[in-house]
Formats: structure tokens, sequence, C-alpha cells
């Protein structure tokens, strides 16, 4: 039998709800929130409300923002004749560690056919009307089924460009995801990365 309040077991089963939370952590967050006082609750809540409520994402990269162009894109110090593409918003993060001074184009997801996730379903019409001003076009996707079909994808229908298409060097572990890579790794295959064609 359950001996906690409803109320405190709406909240552990809140946490749950979140990725890599499981029911023991979930458990000693929401007595955590009990025991912590009710001003940085409040300031909590109040941040999560914000975050939802004023993030949106980037006009041109798809990054999270809080205005039409996020910070990298306003940035006229970056080399914005180089686009990395990732994934997620989430990559950038990591990326922006190896020390890469280009922008971004964040596709919102990879092609996955199982998934119902075709090309119309991500970013790729905007990657297309920036690769016309673009020199390099740097392919950042996850070592993995889905990653490399969304990079072949990429690389058919911009074949036909001028551009230099790069992909990450591989360092990185087949099947891995960027979020699990050490720094070192990351900043290694971006440094490192390969110039790609057709014939792949």
């Amino acid at each position: 039998m359950n001996s906690l309040p409803p109320i405190l077991n709406k909240v552990i089963e809140s946490f749950t709800k979140f990725p890599g939370i499981g029911g023991k952590t979930a458990h000693r967050l929401g007595l955590h929130i009990l025991k912590t006082n009710k001003k940085d609750i409040e300031e909590f809540a109040h941040a999560l409300l914000d975050l939802k409520n004023n993030i949106s994402t980037c006009s041109i990269c798809h990054n999270f923002s809080e205005s039409n162009l996020c910070a990298i894109c306003l940035d006229d110090k970056r080399n914005q004749s180089i686009i990395c593409i990732c994934e997620d918003p989430s990559d950038i993060f990591l990326l922006e560690k190896t020390g890469y001074d280009g922008v971004y184009h964040v596709l919102g997801g990879l092609i996955s056919p199982l998934d119902g996730i075709g090309p119309e379903e991500l970013n790729i019409n905007t990657l297309l009307d920036r690769s016309t001003k673009a020199a390099e076009i740097i392919i950042a996707t996850d070592a993995s089924v889905e990653g490399d079909t969304t990079s072949l994808y990429i690389l058919k229908i911009l074949n036909n460009t001028n551009l230099k298409i790069t992909r990450l060097a591989r360092g990185l572990p087949v099947g891995g995801h960027l979020e699990y890579v050490d720094e070192a790794t990351l900043t290694k295959s971006i440094h490192e990365r390969v110039k790609i064609n057709s014939n792949i």
C-alpha cells in the first residue's frame, strides 16, 4: 500500500517522465522538494514556465533561442561560410566545446522510415536555402543507421553543388550518440573531419 500523500505521488510520477530518471530517483527528488524552502521552489516553478513560454527556435538555424535569431547566428565573428548540420539543439552545446567557429543547422531529427520520419519532417528545405551561401557543409549526425541514412540523403541533394561536404572523423563509436562522446574525442573528430562524396 502506498502511504505517500496523493500530491507527492503526482510529483514523483511527473519526475519519472523525464529521461534518465527512474522511480527511486524520482522519489528522492519529490522528497527533496518537500524539504526545500518555498521561495526556492517558487523560483524553480517560474523558471520552468519562463522556459516553456519564452524559448522558441531560431528562424535561421533552428537552435533554441529567446528571440527570432539565436546568439550564434547573430555573432558576426562566426564563420558563416561553414555550416555544421546536427540532429538536435543539444548537440550544439557539445560541439561548441570543440572550438568550432562556424554556424549550425539543426535538422530536428534523423531520417527513420520505421518511425515514420522522412525528409519532409526535417528542416532540410531551409538547409538548401542556406547552402547557396556556404563553402563547406559538415555533417555531424550520429554514427548510427539513421545518422548514416540522413547523411547520405543530404549528400545526394547537395551532390550537384560546388560545396565541400565533410563528416566528423570516425573516432566516434559506431552506433554512438554525440551526447555520450567525451569532449576530447569530439574535438578530434571535428578537426579531423573527412571529405565525403556520392560514392560512399
